[in-house]
């Protein structure tokens, strides 16, 4: 009989159990699984800073964030009709006794601050954060609100206001002031 152990011969360790929690300096830490299928599904993060990576094997691997960190994740998919699902949301990872939105692919779920499908709305949020990150901007430390501000704009189908230095600088005191 095969053990688990053994059916993993690319040294890489296999994955664990919705059960198994890892925990991080500040508690918990929200999972994001992100897949690889060459031509058929990828994911991956526009914008992060994970505190733990874990290497499932050659198409999965495991992401992890801290409470309050900040990063956005693209999904995609086709089948041979083109592609069936572009998708970018932007989430901020939360604590244990914080309130959550369940997303697929993030475990336990975070605090949805934008989420888009199709590939013209995730191209134009591209763009937002390329201008972001233009005014050296790191898309982690924006505002929440701001992420909240570009969905809700986008829902209407108006366009959104540019984050600036100031709004950043403005954030950033506000932050400190943040218990």
């Amino acid at each position: 009989m095969l053990t688990s152990e053994r059916l993993w011969t690319d040294g890489a360790v296999p994955p664990r159990g919705p059960a198994e929690t890892r925990v991080g300096d500040d508690g918990p830490l929200t999972h994001v699984t992100l897949v690889w299928r060459k031509g058929e599904s990828e994911d991956w993060l526009k914008f992060g800073k994970p505190v733990a990576e874990r290497i499932i094997d050659r198409r999965q691997r495991v992401e992890s964030y801290a409470a309050g960190q900040v990063f956005a994740l693209v999904r995609w998919a086709s089948n041979e009709y083109g592609t069936i699902r572009s998708t970018l949301d932007i989430v901020r990872a939360v604590a244990v006794d914080e309130p959550h939105t369940p997303i697929a692919q993030v475990d336990p779920g975070g605090d949805l601050l934008l989420s888009v499908k199709g590939w013209s709305k995730v191209a134009q949020v591209f763009r937002l954060i390329d201008a972001i990150e233009a005014s050296s901007i790191d898309p982690c430390e924006v505002a929440p609100d701001h992420w909240r501000h570009v969905h809700n704009r986008m829902a209407g189908r108006e366009r959104p206001r540019g984050y600036t230095l100031a709004r950043h600088r403005a954030w950033l005191q506000r932050k400190a002031l943040l218990p």
